[in-house]
């Protein structure tokens, strides 16, 4: 069967016939997080009705750009008729949004976050808003507060572990895109279609605001429906479901500069130091 896509996007079956390539990015320091609970916890969390067991993710602890993550998100099935009838699914996508007109995917790794200020506008991301949310489980992220080492006098970059101060999953925010890739000419291809994410950031609050000026927006559990339901499409009414993040209460503690370093993975990335 060739791997043919409509407004929906690819149905589940041509994506797990067709594939997806999973690449890792060892670029800039910024733009991480960690995602390490199972794929068995988020079905429950979230109340996600279709999820594949065969699609697996390992934990992570130091989630990059171009990475695989999970993604909570709803559409209609094809052979549904009922405009009601949406599935919640748990899917592995790639972070790092390539918008379904680009004639290249090396644009995603230039595009793996998304302002609340402008969000609904910008070309790369409106059609995405409006049709193609989704939420990113997370335990929490990093950010990295700008210095001097006082020895040296040179500038330094200390990385922060920022996560709810109750320990609880962060939905962060985010839209999803399907990309059929131009260069390759059968549909049935592996390679033919790419289905990529992105992450919304709104000013930092509290916290995370002593570390850096922005970070990642979660959305509140009782947002969650509205948010991922495909027929909600009214800009101004989503954009007053993402409020302050987490309701400001959030901790942070600085971690080793391990993190910098897309290739260190593990659970003591995120044990406390002393700066």
């Amino acid at each position: 069967m060739p791997c043919n896509a409509d407004a929906h996007g690819p149905t589940r079956a041509t994506e797990q016939r067709c594939g997806r390539r999973r690449r890792w990015h060892s670029g800039a320091t910024r733009g991480r997080y960690v995602s390490t609970r199972s794929p068995e916890d988020l079905v429950q969390l979230f109340q996600v009705t279709d999820w594949r067991a065969e699609e697996t993710l390992a934990p992570n602890w130091n989630v990059a750009p171009t990475n695989n993550v999970w993604a909570v998100l709803e559409r209609m099935p094809r052979d549904q008729t009922d405009a009601t009838a949406v599935e919640r699914e748990l899917r592995p996508l790639r972070w790092g949004l390539v918008p379904s007109w680009a004639k290249d995917m090396k644009i995603g790794a230039r595009m793996i976050n998304a302002r609340v200020e402008t969000v609904h506008e910008k070309p790369a991301y409106r059609r995405a808003f409006a049709k193609h949310r989704c939420l990113l489980p997370a335990n929490g992220f990093y950010e990295w507060e700008q210095g001097k080492d006082p020895d040296t006098g040179k500038a330094h970059k200390q990385p922060y572990f920022i996560h709810p101060e109750d320990q609880q999953v962060m939905a962060l925010a985010g839209l999803y895109e399907y990309w059929r890739n131009p260069e390759v000419k059968r549909d049935d291809d592996p390679a033919a279609w790419l289905t990529t994410c992105t992450i919304i950031t709104t000013e930092a609050t509290d916290t995370a605001g002593r570390v850096h000026p922005r970070m990642p927006l979660a959305l509140t559990a009782d947002h969650y429906d509205s948010w991922l339901d495909p027929h909600h499409q009214d800009p101004d009414e989503l954009r007053a479901l993402l409020t302050q993040p987490a309701d400001g209460h959030l901790d942070a503690r600085p971690v080793s500069t391990a993190v910098n370093n897309v290739r260190n993975n593990g659970p003591q990335l995120l044990d406390a130091i002393t700066p």
